[in-house]
């Protein structure tokens, strides 16, 4: 069986888009986009400093075609597992957010409505709510882990993607300049249908997690598939976030020969999906979504569910309360930051049956400055010893 990524329909193309990128008030909101979070950073303190002066620079490097993008700064981190994650200067990030700010707002609308992440107005809760309910209306679920998926993502296939979309030369241009500005990331070496020896060795592939492009293009590289999904293998409870996807059905066969297909089709994005994470099983035994469970409860349809928090997300949060605690008492973070922190976690964990828990892990973890000692006093000067008395 062969496939046309991205082709299921006739998208439309949009041009002239160059004009809006390279707009100075473009830039000005890029740059206020960009520092959210970061305003005390070295890098973007230097930046403001002359910020006129850098937004007509980067203006005038991309009118003129002259713009490339800078070395990342990189580093691993381990939780929840071993990523490696690319920092890109500054300036660049401004730039990504210029060209996000012309580009994503149309192609948001070739996505289906059932990809929830990177989008404005979706995200892990929403996706969550959306998966409780087919875990709650159907019998089975064949859910997917691509392995490797950011990379393993074609730079090549990626284009041609972006093409399909997008007729601007200019536009095209700075794209290409940031995928291929794209450092190296983890090897990820696998053979497909069609390739020799060296086929893997020389395509370019991967992209740094840490860039607003990369994540936007995340969710483009799949929009053909998403798409095809729906429409040609008529699954309609189906979901996606980033990587991970989900198909329900009451009909277990339906979802066995779909994984085939899923494969094959995947395959012509140079995917696969993880041999392991990816499973076909009963909605009843509990499933595993953005870090909740979900658990039925009854055996008639719709079920009641109980949605509870995976235990080696417990031991994170557990872990950052700790780290939290102890930077307060220390006087490392203010008040306003600790309580906004808390206020994010709880707000998250309000979307799961967890009332038992809050009340247990805020009790546990109490909040409170070190109490310092108050310098001892200096003696009193006698009266006898003042110089205006001798």
């Amino acid at each position: 069986m062969t496939f046309q990524p991205d082709l299921i329909s006739v998208m439309k193309r949009y041009g002239n888009l160059w004009p809006q990128v390279v707009d100075f008030e473009n830039l000005v909101q890029a740059a206020r986009q960009a520092q959210r979070g970061k305003r005390l950073r070295a890098s973007v303190l230097q930046f403001n400093y002359n910020l006129e002066t850098e937004l007509h620079q980067l203006q005038d490097e991309l009118v003129q075609h002259t713009y490339c993008p800078g070395p990342y700064r990189t580093f691993r981190i381990y939780d929840p597992k071993p990523r490696l994650i690319s920092a890109a200067p500054y300036r660049d990030r401004v730039i990504h957010h210029a060209l996000c700010n012309v580009i994503m707002p149309l192609i948001e609308r070739t996505l289906i409505s059932d990809t929830y992440a990177n989008r404005w107005g979706y995200g892990t809760h929403r996706a969550l709510k959306r998966f409780t309910y087919f875990a709650r209306t159907t019998r089975y679920v064949l859910q997917c882990d691509i392995r490797k998926y950011f990379p393993s993502i074609d730079h090549e296939l990626l284009k041609q993607c972006l093409r399909r979309k997008i007729k601007c030369p200019d536009t095209l241009w700075l794209i290409d300049q940031i995928i291929d500005g794209s450092n190296e990331q983890e090897p990820s070496i696998e053979f497909f249908p069609g390739d020799d020896l060296l086929t893997p060795l020389t395509r370019r592939r991967g992209l740094p997690i840490g860039n607003l492009t990369s994540q936007f293009f995340a969710n483009i590289y799949l929009s053909g598939f998403d798409h095809w999904v729906k429409e040609h293998l008529r699954c309609r409870n189906y979901l996606r976030y980033v990587d991970d996807f989900a198909l329900f059905s009451d009909d277990r066969d339906q979802l066995a020969q779909a994984r085939p297909q899923l494969e094959a089709y995947l395959a012509t994005l140079r995917l696969k999906i993880h041999p392991v994470k990816s499973q076909l099983f009963e909605t009843d035994h509990g499933v595993n979504f953005v870090g909740f469970r979900i658990l039925p409860q009854g055996s008639h349809r719709p079920r009641a569910v109980r949605i509870r928090v995976r235990n080696d997300n417990l031991r994170r949060a557990r872990r950052r309360l700790r780290h939290l605690q102890q930077d307060y008492a220390d006087g490392l973070i203010s008040l306003d930051d600790l309580l906004q922190r808390l206020r994010s976690w709880e707000a998250h964990l309000f979307h799961g049956n967890t009332h038992g828990l809050r009340r247990a892990l805020f009790d546990q973890w109490p909040f409170s400055r070190k109490v310092q000692a108050r310098p001892m006093p200096k003696p009193k000067k006698s009266m006898h010893s003042s110089p205006m008395l001798k």
